[in-house]
């Protein structure tokens, strides 16, 4: 399931987070890659163990707590801390697919990746190219989202990052480990919360809704580990 979550962060917070990342340290985004992804990145990261990539990830991760959409679309067991990245002209991520396990050595993180992340934090005015392609059931989807906004996607899936051609694409990464490991169990699960959530506000008496509530919540006992 590939899900678009429109203004996770406010334009303000997206305003912060430009001016204390344009004048940040940035280096050779392949300090986080793995042996395959090393051959295919040509980006600029934030240190992870930078006090600023601590800072605004944790701006990230109480905006993603807050945000109804993002829970009921990724049911988070554990997120790892948020990185950050820049493409600037010439700048390209070829197609791979994203390690199984992740580990965050500053805070001894270690998760599955279930599911990857990428917070624009430029929007697309800024740049050209620097689309996120994402090799799904339906054919590549191709993602350019505002600043601020969000694009999830299963982590199986191979993908890619546009070259630029202009400007810089600046954007936050990261990666959840779900209650329920399968996509497809979570885009089911998902389903049927947003048909719930829908039901509640146009019929909130009908009885169908305990009904509803109650498959939900044991299919989420039978596919979930807390």
């Amino acid at each position: 399931m590939l899900l678009q979550i429109p203004g996770l962060l406010t334009p303000e917070q997206v305003a912060h987070f430009r001016s204390r990342l344009d004048s940040s340290g940035w280096v050779d985004g392949n300090v986080t890659s793995g042996h395959q992804s090393a051959k295919a990145k040509y980006n600029e990261q934030i240190p992870e163990e930078s006090p600023l990539a601590r800072e605004l990830g944790e701006t990230i991760l109480i905006a993603l707590s807050k945000n109804p959409l993002f829970m009921s679309a990724a049911l988070p067991k554990q997120v790892f801390p948020p990185l950050f990245n820049r493409y600037r002209e010439g700048m390209t991520f070829g197609s791979h697919v994203d390690a199984a396990m992740r580990g965050h050595k500053p805070t001894a993180v270690r998760i599955r990746t279930d599911i990857s992340a990428t917070l624009f934090l430029s929007p697309p005015s800024e740049y050209d190219g620097g689309e996120l392609l994402v090799e799904d059931t339906y054919g590549v989807q191709r993602v350019k989202l505002e600043a601020g906004s969000l694009v999830l996607y299963p982590a199986t899936s191979l993908h890619r990052v546009e070259p630029i051609t202009r400007g810089a694409r600046v954007a936050s990464f990261f990666w959840i480990q779900s209650m329920v490991r399968e996509d497809a169990q979570r885009a089911l699960l998902f389903d049927l919360d947003m048909a719930i959530v829908r039901l509640s506000s146009e019929r909130p008496d009908d009885p169908t809704l305990v009904s509803l509530t109650g498959v939900y919540h044991n299919l989420l006992r039978m596919w979930g580990t807390p």
